[in-house]
């Protein structure tokens, strides 16, 4: 049961005072009893409401971990709300000199006064709240609009996860098996503490404002068909938070996600077609977004992925990387048309030179990559690493034969706003390994647009032919 106005603290009977509104809503989940005191982080008191009213509601600060480096402790609130509301947001330990609320995109600038900061929001955001630039021990905020088209709980097809802990009943996997033409529900204050497998499933959904919290992996779609993910959130899996493989028709759309260990991607893609990813927020200490083809298996080519709308945080690692992963038994694999457009890129970190790259095209495992276009690309920070890094390469770690050509790749509309990037990479292997018809149109570098390649610091070495710039 969802609480309007007050966020509550589940099973321990707290009074809640009803919101008389009727256009506009703030509504808040129940905190399951068994993480209440044990998830809390105190670094900030968080507060909303609706503009014009003078009551206050709290929300419940989560602790979560960030960042394989530093293995830091960071805030996570969340809240549906319709019309227009104020946050308020308090820093508890420190004094607070400056704030950012990020992705700078968003325009969003807080009134400071003290050790608090203020805002306002008219619509569903996804945004981190840095006091005196501290990246680490942020804020993040999640503000949705208000659910719509809930299922009914006892439903035929309806697999429904009711406000609690959810424990899988098979405890050597640790997962919740889904199977075909079903909608998998996670109400509001619903915490998953395993994995939702849907292998071999067709015309499954999963859906609403619950969390997947400290699992094996998250969501594993291996060999599906017409797959969508909507809304939830994926804490701290011990690995990836979601896997699709050998899939068809997959929709992730209002996804937020966290990582603080090693391989622990955010999405990735193996051999899959027709993929729809939109407005999610993924933070994580590995790739972000990586797509690929043949590993372990799964088998065939990878072909329509579309990453829109979209914020990216890479701890560790890339931003979002293609390629790397292919067959070696045959003639190789095609990876092709994809397209990633409008996203905020908040970090880059990565101190292998090899692994760098926001924008990544490396072929791998005898992979051929080609029509990829990054559009609309809004990079803030890279601590370490570089912007743009295309490459045909053989490196043992990962691959067991170089790939083929990287061709047909345009990057259209990028900024970046840091001082800090490594040179960028555009290399080849061989005449059989080329990198070839680049494409670089409207690039501005710290308010600055890019009127030659020079001017671009790219390292282009062997191998490459047909590199522009618009």
């Amino acid at each position: 049961m969802l609480r309007e106005t007050k966020c509550f603290l589940w099973g321990l009977g707290m009074s809640v005072l009803p919101f008389t509104g009727v256009q506009s809503k703030i509504v808040t989940a129940p905190v399951p009893k068994q993480m209440y005191y044990k998830y809390h982080n105190d670094d900030f008191t968080v507060s909303v409401r609706q503009v014009g009213e003078k009551e206050w509601t709290d929300l419940y600060e989560y602790k979560i971990r960030v960042d394989m480096d530093t293995n830091s402790e960071a805030t996570m609130v969340q809240f549906d709300f319709s019309g227009e509301v104020e946050v308020r947001v308090q820093l508890n330990n420190g004094t607070l000199r400056q704030a950012d609320i990020r992705p700078l995109s968003r325009g969003i600038r807080p009134d400071v006064k003290g050790n608090s900061l203020q805002f306002r929001l008219d619509k569903p955001q996804k945004l981190s709240i840095e006091c005196n630039g501290d990246r680490l021990h942020n804020l993040h905020l999640f503000a949705h609009a208000l659910e719509t088209d809930v299922p009914e709980e006892k439903t035929p097809g309806v697999m429904y996860f009711a406000a609690g802990v959810h424990e899988p009943a098979d405890a050597v996997t640790r997962m919740f098996r889904v199977p075909s033409n079903t909608t998998v529900y996670l109400a509001p204050g619903a915490v998953l503490k395993g994995a939702l497998n849907c292998d071999s499933t067709e015309n499954v959904r999963i859906c609403g404002r619950g969390m997947i919290w400290e699992a094996g992996n998250g969501i594993a779609a291996h060999w599906v068909k017409n797959l969508t993910v909507e809304d939830i959130t994926v804490v701290n899996p011990r690995y990836n938070t979601m896997t699709a493989a050998v899939a068809e028709d997959v929709t992730i759309r209002g996804l937020k996600s966290f990582s603080y260990q090693g391989w622990g991607d955010g999405l990735d893609f193996y051999c899959t077609k027709r993929v729809r990813v939109d407005d999610v927020f993924l933070r994580n200490s590995d790739d972000c977004v990586a797509i690929y083809s043949h590993r372990w298996n799964f088998y065939g080519n990878t072909d329509d992925i579309q990453v829109t709308n979209s914020t990216l945080w890479a701890d560790i690692a890339h931003p979002i990387n293609i390629g790397t992963h292919g067959n070696t038994q045959t003639e190789g694999e095609i990876i092709e048309n994809i397209l990633f457009r409008n996203i905020d890129v908040l970090e880059h970190d990565e101190d292998d030179r090899d692994y760098q790259g926001v924008m990544t095209v490396n072929a791998g495992d005898r992979n051929l990559i080609r029509h990829v276009t990054f559009d609309s690309i809004r990079v803030e920070r890279i601590q370490e690493g570089q912007l743009f890094h295309l490459r045909v390469m053989d490196l043992p770690r990962y691959c067991t034969a170089p790939g083929r050509h990287v061709e047909h790749i345009t990057f259209r509309n990028i900024t970046y706003t840091g001082h800090h990037a490594h040179p960028s990479v555009i290399k080849g292997y061989s005449s059989e390994g080329m990198v070839r018809d680049v494409l670089f149109e409207n690039i501005v570098i710290n308010g600055k647009r890019v009127k030659r390649l020079e001017d671009l610091e790219l390292s282009i070495g062997d191998f490459v032919d047909g590199i522009r710039l618009k």
